[in-house]
């Protein structure tokens, strides 16, 4: 297997268990990011900038958002949905975001929160969801990308560290 979905008997293409992973984190982001400009889910809407620690629009009254924030969601809706395309593409996405993710929470921990370092912008609430994130999208990308399941042979490939296949057991 190069990494890719598997072809089935019928003809269908079967995803991995990390391929759905990846698929239904990219959903996730998509749906929040369009959450993030629909008055109502977004609190103070009308506070919403473009960027900046000065926005106090809030996801669901708790999450700060901007605009270049739900941005930032949109674009990693789009990368998991295309990442899901492929094992090895929907392993990297789940590990590297799960990654930046933990950086971010570092990041939001580190920083002062009304300076101009606060440009994305987070609160606290964000620091600890980047938390959860980087550690949930990571624990996906190394569990479920321990294994492949060749739909063909019906049989579980163990992946070596170079990201091949060793064989079918």
């Amino acid at each position: 297997m190069d990494g890719s979905t598997s072809t089935g008997h019928a003809g269908t293409t079967a995803r991995t268990a990390v391929q759905k992973a990846a698929l239904a984190v990219g959903i996730v982001f998509l749906v929040v990011g369009v959450a993030g400009f629909i008055p109502g889910i977004t609190s103070n809407y009308s506070d919403l900038t473009f960027a900046g620690h000065h926005s106090d629009a809030k996801l669901l009254g708790i999450f700060e958002v901007s605009v270049l924030h739900n941005i930032v969601h949109l674009l990693f809706g789009i990368a998991g949905i295309a990442a899901a395309r492929t094992w090895s593409a929907a392993r990297g996405y789940l590990i590297g975001g799960g990654a930046i993710y933990l950086v971010l929470w570092l990041y939001g921990l580190l920083i002062d929160k009304e300076s101009a370092a606060n440009f994305v912008p987070v609160n606290s609430a964000d620091d600890w969801l980047h938390f959860l994130l980087g550690v949930g999208m990571i624990a996906l990308g190394a569990l479920l990308g321990r294994r492949r399941h060749d739909v063909v042979t019906g049989h579980d490939a163990t992946i070596s560290h170079s990201g091949r296949s060793t064989g079918a057991r």
